[in-house]
């Protein structure tokens, strides 16, 4: 029996055309190589989950491979890809900044870094969550960082860039990593997916993308999550009963039922809303973010903003014709001020069904203003 490997390191990116979401500074880092003009120390900064880490590992690869192909990537065949491959390379070090923050381990490094690479041209200290340094430690690596020797290179890595002295930032050439966007992510996944002859609808990816908050790493555990609990088939219904995600058919009946004003009708999907047991407060907030979407679609130059599956997106289109622009800014003021009210309310429940009941009385408001 094979033994089983997570997505997120099965399909860790090899090469600077693998890292998704982030071509500007996969572009310059290649540009850097190519015209020679590497720097000292690199900062990579950005959330979890967008490729500061791997792409650390892809430069320090690149650097010292032989037989770089024309587009700037490592040759996977050469003696130093070989030996980074199998985790045996002299001339590329990882340190975990969490566990080795002290000033002895800043030292130990100082005193490595001193001897020259007996296989290639440079030796590439990767150290991440950087920002866990000591604030001796950082002092004491200053001055190796400014004036390091000629093959040496550090890769700093972080999330949390306001930890870092403005005297290290000042040494390092910076990189800010961007949140991968949602088509990105359910692109990626629907490529996976296809790799692992998994079917998979695109509505279910991009929830799971949605989910995933920006950090692909995060989408890889959850598909792989969901892969799990409903085999080779990745159906929109699965994602949304694994991951207890409020179908977006209950806000498109929410909406339909305000516009009728059918006080009645709303009362009750909220009630079933709370008997599957959804949190009340989520619900004001998805039903926000619903009337977002659709104030997004009533102009085709916005329309591109909506980060949904194709399915979805025709549904959202046809109801926001349905409703006009001033229904949905009154809409989307009800529910921020029951957004910001929501916790301190005693009975929280009323305050949600005032909220929808308010909803279903906009056009009367409205008539009033503009008889």
């Amino acid at each position: 029996m094979s033994e089983f490997v997570v997505s997120a390191r099965k399909y860790r990116p090899q090469t600077f055309d693998t890292v998704v979401g982030q071509k500007s500074i996969t572009s310059t880092l290649r540009n850097a190589i190519k015209n020679d003009h590497l720097a000292q120390a690199f900062l990579f900064c950005g959330s979890r989950g967008v490729g500061k880490t791997s792409t650390a590992r892809i430069l320090a690869k690149t650097i010292n491979c032989f037989n770089r192909t024309e587009n700037i990537e490592a040759c996977d065949k050469c003696e130093s890809c070989e030996s980074f491959n199998s985790g045996a390379s002299l001339n590329v070090y990882e340190l975990d900044g969490a566990s080795n923050n002290s000033v002895e381990e800043i030292r130990s490094l100082i005193d490595k870094v001193r001897v020259a690479p007996q296989l290639g041209t440079h030796k590439v200290y990767i150290i991440d969550e950087v920002h866990m340094l000591s604030s001796s430690a950082f002092n004491a690596f200053l001055k190796t960082l400014e004036e390091p020797p000629k093959h040496a290179i550090f890769i700093l890595a972080t999330t949390e860039k306001h930890k870092i002295i403005p005297t290290i930032l000042s040494r390092c050439q910076i990189f800010d990593f961007n949140r991968i966007k949602v088509k990105d992510i359910a692109d990626h996944l629907a490529d996976i997916a296809q790799k692992e002859g998994i079917t998979a609808e695109p509505d279910a990816l991009h929830v799971i993308a949605q989910k995933a908050d920006g950090a692909l790493r995060d989408s890889l555990s959850i598909f792989d999550q969901i892969v799990t609990f409903s085999g080779n088939t990745v159906t929109y219904q699965n994602v949304i009963d694994n991951l207890n995600i409020l179908d977006y058919d209950y806000y498109f009946q929410i909406v339909d039922n305000t516009l009728k004003e059918d006080i009645p009708n709303v009362l009750l999907l909220l009630n079933d809303i709370v008997e599957k047991g959804f949190d009340m407060h989520n619900c004001i907030v998805g039903l926000a973010d619903h009337f977002r979407n659709l104030l997004v679609c009533k102009d085709v130059r916005t329309a591109k903003l909506l980060e949904v599956g194709d399915s979805i997106q025709e549904k959202f289109i046809e109801q926001a014709k349905r409703v006009e622009g001033t229904h949905i800014l009154r809409a989307l003021g009800v529910l921020s001020r029951a957004d910001v009210e929501y916790k301190a309310a005693k009975n929280q429940r009323l305050l949600v069904e005032m909220a929808l009941m308010q909803l279903c009385s906009i056009n009367q408001e409205l008539e009033k203003k503009n008889p």
